[in-house]
């Protein structure tokens, strides 16, 4: 199976989310559009796949990504103030 991103269009229909979960779970990225340009997304708790969206935007690994949690609590749990 390619690793190729999966792009977010329209329709965004049930079966489609389905679909771009599966390819978050395996590691791919997903190309998905915000209000100026398109955002390059990956689960956030792969390492591997943090890094593929470093390799295909030519970033420096010092550069920060942005993580999404659906709440507060979940982002607690991540953090590592030691």
């Amino acid at each position: 199976e390619a690793e190729a991103a999966v792009i977010l269009r329209p329709p965004h229909e049930d079966e489609r989310f389905q679909s771009l979960g599966q390819h978050l779970r395996k590691g791919h990225l997903v190309a998905f559009p915000t209000e100026t340009v398109y955002g390059l997304g990956a689960n956030g708790l792969d390492a591997t796949a943090v890094l593929k969206i470093f390799t295909a935007k030519g970033r420096p690994l010092t550069d920060p990504c942005i993580l999404h949690v659906a709440h507060a609590a979940d982002a607690l749990k991540l953090l590592d103030l030691d």
